[in-house]
């Protein structure tokens, strides 16, 4: 690491150049990093419905190819710039999506996670340098944008400072790489966001990674019951090993509204509900399947279609709420480490999130076992 500290280091780089279509691999430059910026060699990395959604997505100004996505992973130092101080070369880190500078208003406070120094945005550039910037280059010295703050389908990225969490060795690595986004941020609405009390009802519409870990979070709670909501019967087995007690398959339902099923299971409502797929119309369910007096809500999904939440205010007036959360609540460099040693103990259950893994050169088949619902988390290693 020494000899590369201030250089730009050559490297393999999975490149998105049109929307939709396989990711190439190619050989990129990554610049040193600036001041307040760590520059990371990527241990191993995995595929999250963000990355897939903005893959998708046409031409805009949030979207902006060429394109290195990915930003769930673990890695270690290779090399800081000025003015870093908490990590250094060698340590083992994990990048996140969001910011946690730890002095703005909203670090310091209990009440947010939502960092008023670098606020979230999906849109590519280096947070202190502003849009469109960006440390990589193509091998025909074009810009290739970054993705999340992050970029971790690469072999080496830079991070600043602000979105890079120190992380306990002991905890294995594709372990680590589960905090960086997926799992904490279910885990995460469940504890901070919800605070989920033990013998309380919980339902969780949409049981991917995220719907899961929020199960998960809940049974180590201690809920009475968890109600796992999805269309693909499948996922009740797989749900049971996180703490889920009870399905629903909304197609199983006949003419019953979902929330129907849900108050008589609950003796009027579940305690706690939680939307984990990013539609308005499951969000309105969620609500409607709320307990009066004092049930919450938890949105965690981004709606998909850009579509408008409609609900009923009467409902509201009953003393039923309904919040949104980036992360689940998550401030990365306090949390993280908590959740790191949360699975040390034996509390906090990772390994059955991880349905397959596979070799960096094989990241188009993450692609699409995730597209075709066969994964939760891919772990994608860079070198094994």
């Amino acid at each position: 690491m020494e000899k590369t500290a201030g250089k730009p280091i050559r490297c393999r780089a999975a490149v998105c150049r049109v929307p939709g279509e396989a990711l190439v691999m190619e050989e990129i430059e990554v610049a040193p990093p600036k001041a307040y910026e760590v520059r990371i060699k990527i241990l191993c990395t995995s595929l999250c419905h963000s990355d897939v959604t903005f893959w998708k997505m046409p031409s805009s100004p949030i979207s902006i190819f060429p394109r290195i996505f990915g930003h769930e992973a673990v890695g270690v130092v290779e090399s800081v710039g000025e003015n870093v101080t908490e990590v250094k070369e060698g340590e083992t880190v994990v990048p996140v999506f969001l910011a946690n500078c730890e002095y703005c208003r909203d670090c310091k406070s209990k009440k947010s996670n939502i960092c008023t120094s670098f606020p979230f945005s999906s849109a590519p550039g280096m947070p202190r340098d502003g849009p469109g910037t960006s440390r990589f280059t193509g091998s025909n010295g074009e810009t290739l944008h970054n993705f999340f703050g992050v970029s971790s389908f690469t072999e080496y990225t830079v991070v600043d400072i602000a979105y890079v969490v120190k992380i306990s060795p002991e905890i294995p690595i594709d372990k680590a790489c589960l905090l960086s986004c997926g799992v904490s941020t279910g885990v995460g609405a469940a504890w901070k966001v919800a605070d989920v009390e033990a013998g309380s009802t919980v339902a969780i519409f949409g049981l991917g990674a995220v719907g899961l870990a929020v199960a998960e979070g809940a049974r180590i709670r201690g809920a009475s019951k968890i109600i796992g909501v999805d269309l693909n019967p499948e996922k009740f087995e797989t749900g049971k090993k996180f703490g889920v007690t009870d399905f629903i398959n909304p197609k199983d339902c006949g003419e019953k509204p979902v929330s129907e099923v849900i108050k008589e299971m609950t003796d009027g409502g579940a305690d706690y509900c939680f939307e984990c797929v990013g539609l308005a119309s499951v969000m309105n369910d969620a609500f409607t399947s709320c307990r009066d007096g004092w049930g919450k809500t938890i949105v965690l999904g981004a709606e998909m279609h850009g579509a408008p939440l409609s609900i009923n205010t009467y409902e509201l007036l009953r003393g039923k709420s309904i919040e949104g959360s980036l992360f689940g609540g998550i401030k990365a460099k306090t949390d993280i480490p908590l959740l790191a040693q949360s699975y040390l103990n034996k509390e906090l259950h990772l390994d059955e999130f991880i349905t397959h893994e596979i070799n960096f050169e094989e990241i188009n088949t993450a692609f699409d076992l995730l597209s075709q619902g066969k994964s939760l988390r891919c772990i994608i290693w860079m070198n094994k």
